[in-house]
């Protein structure tokens, strides 16, 4: 990786002009007055509630540590901020979650799997002292896992039985490692309305060893003959299907949600409200519906051990699921 002794960032104001937002952070004088700091790194960040989620953390645990919103997917001025010394770590989204991986020193096992990062945090060269080695994490695979442990009493309801993903993006490969690795899914229904999603997603599954237990429901019929899932993760928006793909989609779900075998679903949406149509469903066909921000608390919680170094036992959970669901009326409200 390319490293750099700059703490700095200095730059032209024509620079800082056509860069600006991103630049001026490095500015910002919140900055200064944080004894540590991190960012929210990626695009489109306004909706997002990571840093209101580790404020409450934070203050809970008296810090005074703040994560600041990097509007930008400029990798090098990225870069340079994260040597300041008081960067302790970033939550990093769209599109950053690939493009970081080569500039990191250490990836944990599921970065490494699932093939993205969401979370960088440092740790101490032990072969060059003062040195710090960038490390990546992928917690949204915990996200997953635990809205299923934490919310699901009896775990014989999803465990070794098959499983449900729908949708093809990266929220999906998180939900099919979690499911893989974690809740001991037999084989992993994979459903989404287009088809080169799924067979990507197959692919790289398969290219990093855990492939072999996916199966792409293509059509109603195939879904009449399948073994029900004990566990559903959706990871699609909440729209009302309207083209024939999606329709076949949702008659897919709604054939899995009917089988006899009533288990646990988490829908992973809750932008701009956790209760969604398709969740909706599920609950009056029986199904146990996790809500998508438990997800986000969790993975969440799970950046702060690898920022704090705590169990998640000793992190305010109770005072950060307050607060998400104060913003959440909020929001629902306006």
């Amino acid at each position: 990786m390319t490293t750099t002794t700059t703490t700095t960032v200095t730059i032209t104001p024509p620079l800082l002009q056509q860069q600006a937002p991103a630049l001026q952070l490095s500015f910002d004088p919140r900055i200064q007055n944080l004894t540590k700091h991190g960012f929210l790194f990626g695009k489109k960040l306004a909706a997002s509630m990571s840093p209101l989620l580790h404020d409450v953390v934070y203050q809970g645990l008296g810090l005074n540590w703040g994560q600041l919103r990097l509007d930008s997917d400029d990798m090098d001025l990225f870069l340079n901020l994260v040597r300041d010394p008081k960067f302790y770590g970033a939550s990093v989204t769209m599109p950053n979650k690939v493009a970081i991986i080569p500039h990191l020193d250490y990836l944990t096992p599921e970065c490494r799997d699932v093939g993205a990062c969401n979370t960088l945090f440092l740790r101490d060269d032990p072969n060059t002292p003062g040195r710090r080695l960038l490390c990546g994490a992928n917690t949204d695979v915990i996200g997953v896992r635990e809205s299923f442990v934490q919310n699901v009493p009896n775990a014989d309801v999803y465990e070794n039985r098959p499983a449900l993903v729908v949708g093809g993006g990266g929220a999906a490969r998180s939900a099919v490692y979690a499911l893989h690795k974690y809740l001991q899914a037999t084989k992993i229904y994979l459903v989404n309305r287009d088809p080169s999603e799924v067979e990507a997603v197959m692919k790289e599954c398969k290219e990093r060893g855990y492939g072999d237990k996916l199966v792409y429901v293509e059509s109603v019929e195939q879904a009449e003959r399948l073994e029900g899932p004990g566990a559903i993760v959706a990871c699609i928006p909440d729209f009302a299907p309207v083209t024939e793909s999606e329709k076949t989609v949702r008659k897919i779900i709604e054939v899995m949600l009917g089988k006899d075998h009533k288990g646990a679903m988490l829908e992973m949406c809750y932008n701009p409200s956790p209760f969604t149509a398709l969740g909706a469903i599920a609950e009056k066909k029986g199904w146990q519906v996790i809500l998508g921000t438990e997800a986000m608390i969790w993975q969440g919680i799970e950046q702060d051990k690898y920022w704090t170094g705590l169990d998640a036992s000793e992190l305010p959970v109770a005072q950060v699921k307050e607060a998400i669901a104060a913003r959440l009326a909020e929001l629902s409200n306006a």
